[in-house]
């Protein structure tokens, strides 16, 4: 298996520098870096070179689903392939795809799209809190992404359009729970198997990992201040964020998994 990272703009043969360490980390596997920028502009092209038949794994920022699909493409067009198929990518990208899996494990969702009429669904809901999202992301900056009254989700998604430009996929909107945020921790799950940085892995992301048996997924956990564990959210484990980790510690992983 072969690392494939974002470089650096200024140094286009180095992976960026958000993933340098982990790279250098995990150089028992190898990897390549391509421009991301120059993928964008619909060029692609790997250094070194991906050999044919090779199977490479992702670790860069998060794509849509066009993207996605572009940059798997152009993979194969090398003679090598995406560890991680589009489908599958999408299935763990996308809050919709992977809710129904552990709806039990996590706090109550309803997918909306953008043309509904938001406030008068929230309304109905009855709940005292929402967290508002995209399929992908929150609005981490200006009003932020939790509100109590139904009208403010208006703001909320001009927020989002203004912040961020667009909103991928449609709305998801989530009941709050009443979490203790200094619980909250980050896993990896590679075919059904949980690691941790440090310490004990609850037994609730083994329950959510079990779901997923052949995937590579993060998994954020919290408590509830009543002492609860719940699941925050999953991503794909190629465009997650070493919350908490170190890329030593992450690379240790990679080889443990997939020697």
């Amino acid at each position: 298996m072969r690392l494939l990272y974002p470089s650096n703009p200024l140094r286009k043969r180095l992976p960026d520098d958000q993933y340098l360490e982990e790279a250098e980390a995990a150089a028992g596997f190898g990897f390549s870096v391509f421009s991301f920028e120059d993928f964008q502009d619909g060029s692609f092209r790997a250094f070194p070179e991906l050999e044919p038949g090779s199977e490479v794994l992702y670790r860069g920022w998060m794509l849509n689903a066009e993207d996605y699909s572009s940059l798997a493409a152009a993979v194969a067009e090398l003679g090598a392939k995406l560890k991680v198929s589009t489908e599958r990518y999408l299935t763990h990208h996308h809050l919709p795809n992977w809710y129904s899996t552990i709806a039990d494990l996590t706090p109550e969702t309803k997918v909306l799209g953008i043309d509904n009429d938001l406030e008068i669904t929230l309304r109905s809901l009855g709940w005292d809190g929402f967290f508002i999202k995209d399929y992908v992301k929150s609005l981490k900056t200006s009003v932020g992404s939790k509100i109590s009254d139904p009208a403010q989700i208006r703001t909320v998604i001009a927020e989002m359009q203004r912040f961020r430009g667009t909103i991928e996929g449609g709305i998801c909107v989530r009941k709050v729970e009443d979490f203790n945020p200094e619980t909250e921790q980050r896993y990896f799950s590679i075919n059904g198997k949980v690691f941790a940085e440090a310490g004990l892995v609850p037994e609730i992301a083994v329950e959510c990992a079990q779901r997923f048996p052949s995937d590579f997924i993060s998994i954020d956990s919290i408590q509830r201040k009543d002492g609860t564990f719940r699941i925050v959210e999953i991503g794909d484990g190629q465009v997650s964020d070493l919350v908490g980790w170190t890329p030593r510690r992450f690379a240790e992983v990679l080889k443990e998994a997939w020697k």
